[in-house]
C-alpha cells in the first residue's frame, strides 16, 4: 500500500487502485471511475486490478 495516502504517492495503477479500495475516494475526484488519472489511463485496466486483488 503507498504510505502517505495520495495520488502523488503511488506510482502504479495497482497501487491506486488498492488506495481507492482502502477508502481513499478522493482518488476518482471526477467520478469517472478511473482513480489516481496520473498513473491510471484505462477504466478496464482498473476494473481488472479490482477484480484480481477482489475490490
Amino acid at each position: 500500500m503507498a504510505r502517505g495516502g495520495t495520488c502523488k504517492s503511488v506510482s502504479t495503477c495497482e497501487e491506486a487502485v488498492e488506495l481507492w479500495c482502502g477508502g481513499y475516494s478522493r482518488a476518482d475526484g471526477d467520478g469517472d471511475g478511473i482513480p489516481c488519472e496520473n498513473v491510471c489511463r484505462l477504466k478496464s485496466q482498473v476494473d481488472a486490478i479490482k477484480q484480481r486483488i477482489g475490490c
